[in-house]
């Protein structure tokens, strides 16, 4: 499994050395960023290699646009609301209750966890992964993944 773990998460946890600023900065876009490494470019080993994140807990957004009216999936397993931050940059923040579930996807997306915990099998596995706070994986688009959890599972998805 090829982990990456975000340089200035890890000084976050270890030094608090990051301005606020910073921390809600999204990753830049190139061969060696955090998008290239999970979508591909500049990535050792095949898109379809499982790849999991580790940084810090995102706690808040500032300056958003918020959908009031929650999307409900699987009979109330899955609720989500919408955000819009100021750029433009869409993600969904929700909650997936005990269940095994399996979700389409329209555009590559990276689940972070927030709280609780989840497992994960990608496209083409049959290998479950595991994701707890802190930690993040990536789904391409246009796929679809399985997820399972037994706890409530509180998530940012970010849609690339």
């Amino acid at each position: 499994m090829f982990i990456l773990q975000r340089s200035a998460a890890s000084q976050v946890r270890r030094s608090g050395a990051i301005s606020k600023s910073e921390a809600h900065e999204p990753p830049a876009f190139g061969p060696d960023s955090l998008h290239g490494a999970i979508y591909g470019h500049g990535c050792a080993g095949p898109l379809s290699t499982p790849l999991k994140i580790t940084h810090m807990i995102t706690s808040k957004f500032d300056g958003v646009s918020v959908s009031t009216q929650a999307s409900v999936y699987f009979d109330g397993k899955c609720i989500s609301h919408a955000i819009t931050l100021a750029d433009g940059t869409k993600k969904s923040v929700g909650v997936i209750l005990p269940a095994t579930l399996t979700f389409n996807t329209g555009a590559p997306e990276i689940m972070e966890c927030v709280a609780g915990s989840c497992e994960y099998k990608l496209p083409d596995s049959e290998v479950w992964l595991s994701s707890k706070p802190g930690e993040s994986f990536s789904i391409p688009g246009n796929t679809q993944f399985d997820i399972r959890v037994a706890e409530p599972y509180h998530y940012i998805c970010h849609f690339g």
